[in-house]
């Protein structure tokens, strides 16, 4: 992709590009890029005054007016199926899926659907939204989903017997790491069903990215903790890279069923490879959803 390109803001003219948690960090950053490249933004997060902000300070900057805030919890299933329904009635047509809304807890939390919340946001909203809006995304002449996991899946497995951690003691960093690797073996599984398609599916890792990610949780030694992670990190800027090269860059129109880092493709852990596990937690995730 030529710079002149972004810089004209022609690269990405006509695309639909949804992105979730789009109002802080790499997902900011992302929805932001998309602009400047000249893509319809739907700015997808929580708050909705934070949404209606960063959609006008986008604009604002960006000279696109076509950047759009559609608010919801994704926490909620009834909220992604409310915003997807939403997103369908205005946008027929959706060139890009950008699936990077989530978050850590440090103590067990529920969803307003009692799913234990780092499960519900981090994966459940990617994999729900995503077969929501499929026929959106076949609709569009080349499109492509993108969920951003983490290098934190290396540590992960998928508790089958017990993701929600009802029965075992709650592990913060399990949770998130299961969640993590979900994430990639949900994009994986995903690839295989789409490989006859014109749809791609990619993970990625943004890197160690210095964001408010981790900053709702409570308790000095978190606080402690996520400071001096802020301190070693990387900023938005660089973390949003992968995800935007993933979402606009010709150079992977046909690269399908990968996880990224720095804008290349690099090994994911042994168990994300493991095709009976992803049919698994397929079956699982259309169960826990509702489908």
């Amino acid at each position: 992709m030529s710079e002149d390109m972004v810089m004209n803001g022609t690269h990405m003219q006509g695309k639909v590009c949804v992105v979730t948690g789009a109002t802080a960090g790499i997902g900011r950053v992302s929805a932001q890029r998309l602009a400047e490249m000249g893509a319809t933004v739907i700015v997808i997060s929580r708050n909705p005054a934070k949404c209606d902000e960063v959609v006008a300070e986008i604009q604002q900057r960006t000279g696109n007016s076509a950047v759009e805030a559609m608010p919801a919890d994704l926490s909620s299933l009834g909220q992604v199926r409310a915003v997807a329904q939403r997103l369908l009635d205005r946008y027929p047509r959706v060139d890009v899926l950008l699936n990077n809304a989530g978050a850590v807890f440090t103590s067990r939390q529920l969803s307003p659907d009692g799913i234990e919340m780092t499960w519900a946001l981090n994966h459940l909203s990617y994999f729900l939204l995503t077969h929501l809006l499929l026929d959106a995304l076949k609709a569009a002449p080349a499109a492509r989903v993108i969920n951003v996991s983490s290098d934190a899946h290396l540590m992960g497995r998928i508790h089958f017997d017990d993701v929600q951690f009802a029965r075992r003691p709650y592990r913060g960093f399990i949770a998130y790491s299961q969640s993590k690797l979900a994430n990639v073996m949900h994009a994986y599984a995903l690839a295989r069903r789409l490989r006859d398609s014109d749809i791609t599916v990619n993970a990625l890792h943004p890197g160690a990215v210095a964001t408010n990610f981790g900053k709702n949780n409570a308790g000095l030694i978190w606080q402690l903790v996520f400071n001096l992670f802020g301190r070693l990190a990387i900023s938005p800027e660089k973390g949003a890279e992968t995800s935007v090269y993933l979402a606009s860059s010709p150079d992977v129109a046909k690269v399908s069923g990968q996880y990224f880092y720095r804008c290349k493709p690099k090994p994911s852990s042994p168990a994300s490879y493991d095709q009976q596990a992803q049919e698994r937690l397929w079956a699982l995730s259309m169960e826990m959803v509702g489908l």
